[in-house]
């Protein structure tokens, strides 16, 4: 599976998971945490959009920069959900690691368009 297609499936199943975690977080641990990691983990799938949607390689480039800014945000929190015991176990795991990735694909994708100029 190409990159691309393969970001635009992991953003969106990421985003779904994040809005569950969200909803769990919101019963243990305070609504600022909890708003934080929605807000960033449902971005990163809307600047992939809007990057798809660019008018030119350098707008792709731009907005995809701002998906990867959020997926190092998201991660950020996620992490000090866990480090803090705010939310433990396979879930909080699931959605680092599943951060992890989405990370990982973004920078491929920003290296290869550094790569092939803009």
């Amino acid at each position: 599976m190409r990159s691309d297609h393969l970001i635009q499936q992991k953003r969106y199943n990421f985003a779904l998971n994040i809005i569950k975690l969200a909803q769990k977080l919101k019963g243990v641990t305070h609504f600022e945490i909890s708003s934080q990691v929605l807000r960033s983990g449902t971005s990163i799938g809307t600047n992939v959009e809007e990057a798809i949607g660019g008018q030119s390689r350098k707008d792709f480039y731009a907005k995809l920069s701002i998906a990867y800014k959020e997926a190092r945000e998201s991660h950020y929190w996620l992490r000090l959900i866990k480090d803090s015991g705010l939310y433990n176990g396979d879930e909080i795991n699931n959605r680092i690691e599943e951060c992890e990735e989405i990370l990982k694909i973004i920078t491929a994708i920003l290296n290869k368009i550094k790569q092939n100029g803009f």
